[in-house]
């Protein structure tokens, strides 16, 4: 009688859990993206920071500033070298990388007049194939909104 009860006892509770997973009517559920429909109004050439800061800059300076510290001194003076090495090549690191990788990218603001007669504007890299009153597909929402053409 035992195992017959834990058993229902753990499909109750499976049971249970799994009413819990709901999807909410407004989220859409995951890999859905809102698309919406107008007409290019205006295109203007502008320019956007990239944000590329992937670190990689700061971490290669700190392991190269703490191994070149490590090449001073005994003891606690040692120590200290390769911490201050480390925090001093971990920021020229940084620095370089943003100095290189991180500069503005040619980009455009697109004005569309949507449907509904509300315009909507959306910067992004320079798409060639986008003209001015150009029927589109605004795809996304906020900092990952795309402007495409319909085809």
């Amino acid at each position: 009688m035992k195992p017959a009860t834990s058993w229902l006892a753990g499909a109750l509770l499976a049971l249970s859990l799994s009413a819990c997973a709901t999807v909410d009517a407004n989220d859409g559920g995951p890999g859905e993206v809102e698309i919406r429909t107008g007409r290019i109004e205006q295109i203007t050439l502008t320019q956007m920071q990239t944000n590329h800061d992937s670190g990689v800059g700061a971490v290669l300076g700190g392991v190269g500033g703490a191994a070149l510290g490590s090449l001073v001194g005994r003891g606690t003076g040692r120590d200290v070298a390769m911490v201050a090495g480390a925090l001093g090549g971990a920021l020229s690191g940084n620095y370089e990388e943003k100095k290189h990788y991180d500069q503005p990218r040619e980009a455009q603001q697109i004005i569309v007049r949507m449907r509904s007669g509300v315009l909507v504007s959306v910067t992004q890299p320079v798409n060639p194939s986008l003209g001015q009153g150009m029927a589109v597909y605004i795809e996304g929402s906020g900092n990952g909104a795309r402007v495409v053409p319909q085809s």
